[in-house]
């Protein structure tokens, strides 16, 4: 038997709006900016144990059926809000898909979309967003608002190319960005817990002086002794056995670097940590009522303390995709403004481990696919392929998620009567 929501009916017509707009969008490439030829869609790599066959599609025939598809979803959850009801998270995923299909079909018309390469720069380019996103839910369950976590990031980053260069190795590397970012979180929990000072505040903060922190070092000691302190190796991509050799998973999924499969590993530990052990439960108790989990004998600052120091080790541990796998060097200001998107996968993924990991994969997939468009000559303005993250950004965060609670606590600190 269906349940009927109780969120305002408000609330309610953002998904089927936001359905609606994307469908509009797509009528229009459909009607107005039509594209002659075929468009192939590559499945297979030469190290694949059998090779999957080209798909090749109409562009015209493929963006219409897909529009027929869209509005009947979206026609679907209109009815669904007009019962008082959500509509099911697997129908706006189903929606996203045959979306990117139609509009992949209609950007690439005479070429090929190298589907595994998109799907597998997808995943490394979410690396640094799921580790700061992990952070983040870490941080607010435990009731710190943890806007710090492009300082954390980019800390991470400083450290892991200064230390990596100067032990010839990236494993040192790593283990110097997990510090860097926990450094990070512990300045923020200093003056946020102890001193009850505004966690947005202090966070944005600490973010711009990180910023001048790294870009006075860059310029004072990395540029005028890039081979000693700037030239870190790099991680290698890994392939595991029989896995890496399945047709799409293996290449997207199991050819990549260690950073990647240690992201597995961290959402895995931080999901079951936090809902499946005794800690898990006293970090949500303390994120929604810490008085109540003070008068049962939890320590509530200190669990916030650990708790922060944890999300900033996982944070600065994101930071070192960026010189240990990306590029070459530190670069002022390389994160871009990446802390940010993972806070708004916190939010959109609702304050849960996996959902945050989904939601940064989706905006991985959505800075990929900006530059997967360039290589392949897509009509698109190079401008919108550079807005096309914080775009998706934006559409997810606001259109999407809906109504979603912070947990009660957050951004409050506490002080013990």
């Amino acid at each position: 038997m269906e349940t009927v929501s109780t969120l305002p009916p408000r609330t309610l017509l953002k998904t089927p709006i936001a359905l609606g707009v994307v469908s509009l969008l797509v009528a229009w490439l459909a009607v107005f900016k039509e594209r002659p030829g075929d468009t192939t869609f590559r499945l297979a790599t030469a190290a694949d144990l059998f090779e999957l066959p080209e798909v090749v599609v109409p562009s015209g025939g493929t963006v219409w059926v897909v529009l027929v598809l869209l509005l009947a979803i979206t026609a679907l959850s209109a009815l669904a809000t007009a019962r008082g009801r959500r509509t099911p998270l697997w129908l706006v995923a189903l929606f996203g898909v045959l979306g990117m299909v139609g509009f992949l079909a209609w950007a690439a018309a005479g070429g090929t979309v190298p589907v595994i390469g998109l799907l597998a720069g997808s995943i490394a380019l979410a690396v640094p967003l799921v580790f700061g996103a992990l952070g983040g839910v870490l941080g607010e369950r435990a009731g710190v608002v943890n806007i710090a976590i492009d300082g954390q990031l980019l800390f991470g980053a400083f450290a892991a190319a200064m230390f990596a260069t100067m032990a010839g190795s990236a494993w040192g590397g790593l283990v110097a960005a997990m510090v860097a970012g926990a450094i990070v979180a512990i300045i923020l929990s200093f003056f946020a817990i102890s001193y009850f000072v505004d966690q947005v505040i202090v966070g944005v903060v600490l973010n711009v002086l990180v910023i001048g922190v790294t870009s006075f070092l860059f310029g004072q000691l990395m540029t005028d002794n890039p081979e000693g302190l700037n030239s870190p190796p790099h991680f290698s991509r890994i392939s595991i056995p029989v896995l890496g050799d399945i047709p799409v998973i293996g290449p997207v999924l199991f050819r990549q670097t260690i950073l990647v499969y240690l992201m597995y590993v961290a959402v895995a530990v931080v999901a079951w940590a936090l809902y499946r052990t005794r800690w898990g439960l006293r970090v949500r108790a303390v994120g929604e009522h810490p008085k109540a989990a003070d008068t049962v004998g939890i320590k509530v600052n200190r669990t916030r303390y650990t708790t922060m120091l944890i999300a900033g080790l996982i944070a600065g541990a994101g930071g070192a995709t960026y010189t240990l796998v990306s590029v070459p060097q530190f670069g002022q200001e390389m994160t871009d403004g990446a802390g940010y998107i993972a806070l708004a996968a916190v939010i959109f993924g609702r304050w849960d481990p996996i959902r945050a990991t989904l939601a940064a994969l989706l905006f991985g997939f959505a800075t990929n696919l900006s530059g997967v468009l360039s290589v392949i000559g897509s009509p698109v303005p190079s401008q919108f392929m550079l807005m096309l993250p914080y775009v998706v950004t934006i559409v997810a965060v606001a259109g999407l998620v809906g109504a979603s609670r912070a947990p009660a606590a957050t951004g409050k600190p506490y002080r013990k009567a």
